[in-house]
């Protein structure tokens, strides 16, 4: 069985500026690994409504699942709801729900529900929500594009609420062998166990620790007993 694909898209000038390090990629690509979903592809885009819309577009054709990060605020530049609304075809507004539950929020927090903080309720028609238990404002689900917050720890707790929704398939397993000696040297002989096992993937990474070249081979697949098989092999040819 081959197991869903996914893509992240990543939304947001500060990223591509460098002011702020994204670390939602990293932290999506470790949770779909484990629900058996690939994470087949990553783009940044900047805060541009047609460039967030070609992408949305394009990346949600390719793959079973799309995850945005960023963009869904309260300030102007937080456009990546009328953008997604836009790529999938779909009307956008307050929405009741989305109302009530920033309406109550803010009562608690004894601060006004202003006009800016009613943007966050902006929903595309059709779309349900992501929960959002660390600051209420919800994410939305529309089609197969998941539409998130930018902020880490908002971003981790809308992935948990979303991931119990999703099919996966078998969990990505993968076992790593570091050999002291450079890529050149054996890259012949595990590009040959690579053609052997090409139900699996191989990879070399190359480090260099105490000024001497070593390299990290890591073996992936869903298959145990064909990851042990390969990696067998792979430890009497450098173990």
């Amino acid at each position: 069985m081959t197991n869903p694909t996914a893509a992240i898209l990543v939304i947001g000038d500060e990223i591509l500026s460098g002011r702020t390090r994204d670390s939602n990629l990293h932290f999506l690509a470790g949770e779909l690994t484990r629900i058996g979903i690939t994470l087949r592809e990553a783009r940044i885009v900047a805060d541009i409504h047609p460039e967030i819309v070609a992408a949305v577009r394009a990346l949600s054709g390719k793959y079973t699942h799309v995850f945005t990060s960023g963009g869904i605020g309260p300030t102007h530049d937080d456009i990546t709801a009328d953008a997604v609304a836009e790529a999938m075809g779909a009307k956008i507004g307050h929405r009741a729900d989305a109302m009530a539950l920033l309406q109550a929020h803010y009562d608690r927090s004894g601060l006004p529900f202003n006009e800016a903080r009613q943007r966050m309720a902006r929903i595309p028609d059709g779309a349900s929500l992501i929960d959002n238990p660390v600051s209420t404002a919800p994410g939305f689900t529309l089609g197969n594009v998941h539409v998130m917050a930018g902020v880490p720890k908002i971003f981790e707790a809308m992935v948990a609420s979303v991931l119990p929704k999703l099919t996966g398939g078998p969990p990505l397993l993968s076992q790593t062998l570091r050999v002291d000696r450079g890529e050149g040297e054996i890259a012949t002989s595990f590009g040959a166990l690579a053609a052997e096992f090409p139900d699996l993937s191989m990879g070399s990474y190359p480090f260099i620790q105490n000024g001497a070249h070593g390299t990290n081979l890591v073996i992936r697949g869903t298959d145990p007993g064909r990851l042990d098989q390969a990696m067998v092999k792979l430890t009497r040819m450098f173990g």
